[in-house]
C-alpha cells in the first residue's frame, strides 16, 4: 500500500529524532509547536497565568476604583474596555477577575482530585462487595443535577466575605466534582492490581497502604492529570454561572460572571459591559 504524505513526513521526523538523540521533552515540545490548536491553548494559559501574577500592579486602574463622573463610558483610549455603572475600568476588572476564575478552576479541580483519588483508590483496591457498594453510592450521586446541587450547597452556606465565598465554592465543587475522578482511579486500580509487580509486592509482605502509594497510584496518575486539566475550564464556567445568578464570589472582588450579570441589564445602551466579560468567559 502506498505511503501517504503525512505518514512519510512523520517517518522522516522520527528518523531525524533518532539520529540526533532528541529527548522526550524536546520531542513533545516539537510536536506541540506543530499543533496549532495546542499552541493557541498554551498561549492562552500563559496569558491567564500572567494576568494572575500581575493583577495587583500592572492594570492601569484598581479594580475597585470608582469614577462617578465617567459611568458607562464606551471603549476609548483611557478605558479601552469602557467603564461600568460605577465608573470602574472594565479592562482592569476583567484582568483582576482572572485571579478569581483561575483560582476556582485550579483549587476546585485539586479538591475533586484529592477526594476522587481517595475514594476511587479504596474502591478499586478492595474490590468485591465493598467496591460494589461504594460505586452504587457514586451512581446515586450522579443522579443529582450537578449545577443544582452546587446551588443548593451555596444557598445552605451563605458567605459574608469574598474569601468565605471562594471557600464555599471550593467546598461545593469538591462535594459534587469528585465522582468522575473516583471512577477513573477505580478503573485504573482494577486493571493494575492483578499485574505482576503488584502481586510481587504482596508476596514480599507489602501492606495495602504501601502497594497503593508506591505501585498503584503512581501508575494511575497519568489519566488523572489529563482529566484534571480538562476539568478546569468547566469549573471556571461553573463559577461564572454561580456569579451570574448571585451565588458566586461576593463584592468587592470582580468575577467574570458577576460582571456579565451586571452588564446584561443595559445591553442596548452599554453593550461593552456584556461583550468583554462574555469574551473572557468564552
Amino acid at each position: 500500500m502506498a505511503e501517504t504524505a503525512s505518514e512519510r513526513r512523520r517517518r522522516e521526523e522520527e528518523e531525524q529524532f533518532s539520529e540526533r538523540g532528541v529527548s522526550l521533552w524536546q520531542d513533545a515540545w516539537h510536536r506541540l509547536l506543530r499543533n496549532r490548536m495546542s499552541l493557541v491553548g498554551l498561549i492562552f494559559i500563559a496569558l491567564m497565568i500572567f494576568c494572575f501574577i500581575t493583577g495587583d500592579f500592572l492594570p492601569p486602574y484598581s479594580y475597585r476604583e470608582a469614577d462617578y463622573d465617567n459611568t458607562r463610558v464606551a471603549p476609548q483610549l483611557d478605558h479601552i474596555f469602557g467603564t461600568d455603572k460605577m465608573g470602574r475600568d472594565v479592562f482592569s476588572r476583567i484582568w483582576w477577575g482572572t485571579r478569581v476564575s483561575l483560582t476556582v478552576g485550579v483549587v476546585g479541580s485539586l479538591t475533586s482530585l484529592i477526594i476522587g483519588i481517595t475514594y476511587g483508590s479504596i474502591a478499586g483496591y478492595l474490590g468485591g462487595q465493598t467496591d460494589n457498594l461504594m460505586m452504587r453510592f457514586v451512581d446515586v450521586m450522579y443522579g443529582f443535577p450537578t449545577l443544582l446541587f452546587i446551588i443548593l450547597v451555596m444557598v445552605v452556606m451563605p458567605s459574608e466575605t469574598a474569601i468565605q465565598g471562594m471557600i464555599n465554592i471550593f467546598i461545593a465543587i469538591g462535594i459534587v466534582g469528585w465522582m468522575g475522578m473516583a471512577r477513573l482511579i477505580r478503573g485504573q486500580f482494577l486493571s493494575l492490581r492483578e499485574k505482576e509487580f503488584v502481586l510481587a509486592a504482596q508476596m514480599v509482605g507489602a501492606g495495602p497502604a504501601r502497594i497503593i502509594s508506591r505501585h498503584l497510584l503512581p501508575n494511575s496518575l497519568g489519566p488523572a492529570v489529563v482529566s484534571l486539566t480538562l476539568g478546569i475550564p468547566g469549573l471556571i464556567l461553573t463559577e461564572a454561572t454561580l456569579s451570574f445568578i448571585g451565588l458566586g464570589v461576593p463584592p468587592p472582588y470582580p468575577s467574570w460572571g458577576q460582571m456579565l450579570s451586571e452588564g446584561w441589564r443595559g445591553l442596548r445602551s452599554s453593550p461593552h459591559l456584556t461583550i468583554f466579560p462574555g469574551l473572557a468567559i468564552t
